[in-house]
């Protein structure tokens, strides 16, 4: 691939190219920016709640659902400085959270999910057994993740780093993407195991393979965008509508500067959150 491709994608507006450019925490890159207006529901199972939540400083989301019957609720990556909030969630809407769930060790941010282990007893820890943390369960492709009559789906996504999960609800009508596949773009591949061709084949053969009005969830969103689809990214993620050589000479080439917090974040992670200590 030849540096006049390249140069086209590196003037691409932040939400098509500077997006992808920034996951995973890379220093120096522009604030969140964008209003952000959240949905309770989007599943089209009834009794499902669903709220999307957002942590400003690292731009992650954290993303809580649950079970209206059994009050039975998962969130899926949870950020120390907003664990507080999210456990008052919980106990305002009467839920028991069974799990902390992480799409993978992330770089940018500590997780939340220590501090909820002790603010909400019975809560669990879950990650990748590829991530290299510790956690209470650690789990695999294929594994699922209960909460009354729903469940999540585990999809093995490397190339962000090696212990990269996608989440999928049940019904395959919301999938949880983590630092994998963001709103028109992607996640970085220069550090903790990356690899473009990894990641590549990741979105092509697991999360293009949805149902293409499956909608699209990412840990983070640096412009306002709150959710896509994956016929929406498969059609105009300016990323991933390249050819797989062409992804990985774009992906080599970003020359990124290291990620503000990944010297504390990291091990921290490592350990599910420093509060586990």
């Amino acid at each position: 691939m030849s540096a006049s491709l390249l140069a086209p994608l590196r003037t691409l507006p932040v939400r098509a190219i500077g997006v992808a450019a920034r996951l995973g925490g890379s220093g120096g890159a522009p604030a969140c920016t964008g209003l952000r207006t959240y949905c309770q529901r989007m599943s089209q199972l009834s009794g499902l709640v669903f709220r999307q939540l957002f942590e400003p400083v690292s731009c992650t989301y954290t993303y809580l659902l649950a079970d209206v019957k059994t009050k039975e609720a998962v969130l899926i990556d949870p950020v120390l400085e907003t664990a507080e909030r999210d456990a008052q969630l919980v106990k305002e809407l009467g839920l028991k959270l069974k799990y902390a769930a992480n799409t993978h060790c992330h770089a940018d941010h500590i997780t939340g999910t220590g501090l909820l282990k002790k603010m909400l007893p019975g809560c669990k820890s879950i990650i990748s057994k590829h991530s290299g943390a510790k956690a209470d369960i650690t789990i695999d492709e294929g594994d699922t993740i209960k909460f009354g009559k729903f469940y999540l789906d585990s999809l093995s996504t490397p190339g962000h780093t090696d212990g990269c999960l996608t989440f999928v609800l049940n019904d395959k009508s919301m999938a949880f993407t983590g630092d994998a596949l963001l709103i028109r773009g992607c996640g970085r591949t220069d550090f903790q195991q990356g690899s473009p061709n990894k990641l590549y084949q990741s979105i092509h053969q697991k999360i293009f393979t949805l149902p293409g009005e499956c909608l699209v969830y990412p840990a983070h969103d640096y412009t306002g965008s709150t959710v896509s689809t994956v016929d929406e990214e498969k059609r105009l993620n300016p990323r991933l509508i390249l050819k797989e050589k062409e992804f990985v000479y774009v992906m080599n080439n970003l020359n990124l500067p290291k990620p503000d917090q990944i010297d504390f974040a990291v091990p921290a992670n490592l350990m599910c959150g420093v509060q586990d200590k």
